[in-house]
């Protein structure tokens, strides 16, 4: 089959929400996106009624899902895991993401950047890259990371972790008060690797340094950093007031207050990316779990360090679930929500195919109901999540593993 057309009842658009609108998808690519009735062309036709046609989340800050996790102990295993998370994650729209380390072992870092440069395409969720949480981080800021992997940034081993990828070595994430770290930002981006902050201490001019020296982006504003002090505005000031810097939120109503999504959302919409910041425990039964070389534990729909029940460790959280509770709890207005879970990341990563509904795009696709739960998911033109059958008459459906929906715990 070629191709084929979607009508539903509104189709998102980078721009604006269509009513009664279609996507026509040929190949692996969005051929036309319109209002209206869609062309008269060979292409079979699936009416969608009252859905909601997005583009399908990137998700760039993500550990794990479904039982697995990045951090593993040998490539093969990294393959593996990796391959399944992301099969998990699409059950929940996500149709690319960045898998995410946590601090590690040199040898350990190198393993999991070369098992993840070595995924090919499976079903689910494309693999762009990896992102580096760490090791170039805060001690006093080290959150649910393994302060005995922390180290000072090493231009060296940033190298060395660049050639191992392959150029799939996408983000990583620094804190710019260490000795070396502005120095590192430039070579990072000098590399075309995108340098988040994150996990710091710094004030608002090693912030604004920063930013002028490269880094563009900001790693889950607000958690693992100084706060704001109305006369020490530190690095979440910072970040606010620089146009060049995408700003990450985990919208879980743990993390933060659904107040502060809504401000950031006013305050720098076109800025906002919402990610999950998901572990491996995401989707499986409570109880004890790892992340890296830590132990976590998930009660009460949420995760924190084994032993230091104060410290949250990742999240739990799906992208279909962030987007619900940007819009239902945090007042963000539909359009933003979905730009931020699509189109937002995919523009912090220079990624022109990704996370839009436009012709020449990917056919990257996920549908949505009133609640805006998952009905299906396509990627690359493909069916690859579709449980209750909608797109049945595409005859591309390739079957994954119903799994259960954690529940997003109420602030």
């Amino acid at each position: 089959m070629k191709g084929f057309v979607l009508t539903a009842s509104r189709i998102a658009t980078p721009a604006e929400l269509l009513h009664d609108g279609f996507v026509v998808v040929e190949g692996r690519s969005v051929r036309e996106v319109g209002q209206g009735s869609p062309p008269d062309d060979l292409f079979p036709i699936v009416e969608l009624g009252d859905t909601l046609v997005a583009p399908g989340f990137v998700d760039v800050h993500v550990h794990g899902g479904g039982g697995a996790q990045v951090n593993c102990d040998t490539r093969d295993e990294v393959v593996s895991s990796v391959q399944k998370m992301a099969q998990f994650h699409a059950t929940h729209g996500t149709t690319a993401l960045v898998a995410t380390t946590v601090s590690d072992s040199p040898e350990a870092l190198r393993t999991a950047i070369e098992g993840v440069a070595a995924v090919a395409l499976a079903p689910g969720a494309a693999v762009l890259g990896s992102n580096l949480e760490g090791p170039w981080i805060a001690r006093s800021r080290a959150g649910a990371q393994f302060t005995g992997a922390l180290r000072p940034p090493s231009i060296a081993e940033f190298h060395d972790l660049v050639a191992r990828s392959q150029g799939t070595l996408r983000l990583v994430t620094v804190a710019p008060e260490l000795d070396g770290a502005l120095k590192l930002i430039a070579a990072a981006r000098a590399a075309g690797v995108v340098v988040s902050i994150g996990h710091t201490d710094a004030d608002y001019e090693t912030a604004t340094a920063a930013f002028e020296a490269g880094a563009r982006h900001a790693t889950h504003l607000f958690n693992a950093m100084a706060p704001i002090h109305h006369r020490r505005p530190g690095p979440v000031a910072a970040t606010l007031a620089d146009d060049r810097v995408y700003l990450e939120i985990i919208a879980d109503g743990i993390h933060i207050h659904p107040a502060l999504i809504s401000l950031v959302a006013r305050v720098a919409p076109e800025r906002l990316v919402l990610v999950t910041d998901a572990i491996g425990a995401t989707g499986t039964a409570p109880g004890l779990h790892r992340l890296g070389p830590l132990e976590v534990v998930v009660k009460d729909g949420r995760a924190v360090l084994a032993g230091h029940e104060e410290t949250v460790a990742g999240s739990i959280l799906t992208m279909d679930r962030a987007v619900a509770l940007a819009v239902h709890v945090a007042s963000v207005p539909l359009l933003i929500a979905l730009q931020a879970a699509s189109l937002h990341p995919a523009m912090a990563l220079d990624e022109s195919r990704k996370g839009r509904l436009t012709s020449g795009a990917d056919a990257d696709i996920v549908l949505l109901d009133q609640d805006l739960s998952v009905i299906s998911t396509i990627v690359g033109g493909e069916v690859v999540y579709d449980p209750t059958g909608v797109l049945a008459p595409l005859a591309h459906e390739v079957a994954l593993p119903e799994v259960p929906v954690p529940d997003v715990a109420a602030p």
